[in-house]
């Protein structure tokens, strides 16, 4: 079953204002009808006692026990109000539409709900001057509840007239509301595909715009990023044109060789550069994903020394090559809050750094300090290199920049690859010289 599509803004603005008037005025209606039930009673008890009192102002010990006397007929709504005079069980005298059962079987003064007839009656009672008659005045229930309801209708009926005229207004008024947002929804909808232009913010409503400035943020941060990724794959067309050249010239070299020297010369060269086109892809691919990724603040923890160990030990054979050696020192198992995969991107692009930039021969030393007494855990890499100026070291990080006459192939990449990690996980990245090897110290603090 295909879900339904949701309402829009102004016809659920519109379906809970009217909801809201229509509660409020059937609660109104509802109070109304109460309120004039106990006024009209009120009302009505006050006519028939003062229909009673006037009874007993009558010589009421004239009457023939013999014969019983019922009052004239004299207006149209005379049947609404009727009265019973008795004595000693006897009826003397009623109006004509009273029935000839007792209206009431109280003794007392006051008033009553009783049945006779099968109607239901308010009656008041009470006595003649004599104290043997008893005056019973009654009205049916029924002709009650109609006065009770011709009044409310009469009070309802301009209210619900009213109803459609109100729909109405609230309409135009919520259609007028939200043209703000039909006007912004225009707006974005003509929108070339490749504008990043703001969205004017004269006129705007202040409960608009928040949305509008979000929006302009929005096209702001993409166009930085489009401006960006721009740059970025020009930068990697560029730096891979170079190993891919450098790959074909030394197929050439071997496809024309005459010796086997040359040719394994030329061949091995190949390989380097396959070699060093492959960590180039791997590089613009951990980018790739590091810039897609979001920070992971719960992520489970890491032991910092069991990665440490992993990544020298993967390097081990290449710093050997060149008579290198790497000196790792770890108080044990140091869990940091980032994930493995991660740590061991992090610790092996700042390790092969340290290794590609140092001498031949030279000393690269790992360092890792444990979170203790409010100090963060710290990972420090110090090399025996040549070191970089400040200059140098505040470009560190911009994409494919490299130090040049280092006499060391790279693509530049590996400290973008650092600088990421770093601020997607707030770890805070210090770089200065080595006090101790002369060349580069870095730390990293979570």
């Amino acid at each position: 079953m295909a879900d339904r599509s949701p309402r829009s803004l102004q016809s659920r603005l519109l379906l809970a204002v009217l909801g809201l008037v229509l509660l409020a005025w059937t609660v109104a209606a509802a109070l109304t009808w109460h309120k004039a039930q106990d006024e009209v009673g009120d009302l009505l008890d006050a006519h028939l006692a003062q229909t009673a009192a006037l009874l007993r102002l009558q010589q009421l010990d004239e009457l023939d026990e013999d014969q019983l006397n019922e009052a004239p007929d004299l207006d149209k709504h005379q049947h609404h109000v009727v009265f019973q005079l008795w004595r000693e069980g006897q009826l003397l005298a009623r109006s004509k539409n009273a029935p000839t059962e007792p209206l009431s079987h109280q003794r007392g003064r006051g008033f009553a709900d009783s049945q006779a007839a099968g109607k239901s009656w308010r009656v008041f009672v009470t006595q003649g001057r004599e104290g043997d008659v008893n005056i019973l005045v009654g009205e049916q229930q029924s002709a009650r509840q109609d006065i009770v309801r011709a009044s409310v209708v009469g009070m309802l009926k301009p209210m619900a007239l009213a109803l459609p005229l109100l729909a109405l207004c609230i309409w135009w008024v919520v259609r007028g509301l939200v043209r703000p947002l039909r006007q912004l929804g225009a707006a974005v909808s003509v929108r070339q595909p490749q504008s990043l232009a703001p969205l004017p913010t004269a006129g705007v409503p202040p409960e608009v715009l928040p949305l509008v400035g979000a929006l302009n943020d929005l096209f702001t941060r993409m166009a930085e990023l489009l401006v960006t990724e721009r740059q970025f794959t020009a930068d990697a067309a560029h730096e891979l044109r170079t190993p891919i050249a450098g790959i074909r010239m030394q197929a050439q070299v071997a496809q024309g060789a005459t010796q086997s020297a040359e040719r394994a010369a030329a061949l091995d060269a190949t390989v380097q550069g396959c070699d060093r086109a492959t960590r180039l892809v791997e590089q613009l691919l951990q980018l790739a994903r590091l810039d897609a990724e979001t920070a992971t603040p719960d992520a489970a923890a890491t032991d910092l020394g069991r990665v440490a160990h992993m990544v020298v030990a993967d390097l081990q054979s290449a710093a050997q090559a060149r008579g290198q050696q790497v000196l790792l020192q770890t108080p044990g198992p140091v869990n940091i809050h980032l994930t493995e995969p991660l740590a061991q991107v992090l610790l092996r692009n700042l390790l092969d750094n340290a290794l590609r930039y140092s001498p031949d021969g030279a000393q690269v030393q790992v360092h890792i300090t444990a979170a203790s007494a409010g100090i963060p855990a710290r990972l420090c890499v110090e090399d025996g290199g040549p070191g970089l100026t400040n200059g140098e070291m505040a470009r560190l990080g911009e994409r494919f920049f490299r130090v040049l006459g280092t006499g060391q192939s790279g693509s530049g990449l590996g400290w973008s690859i650092v600088r990421r990690i770093a601020r997607l996980h707030n770890l805070r990245l210090q770089v200065d010289r080595s006090p101790a090897l002369g060349g580069l110290r870095v730390q990293v603090s979570w």
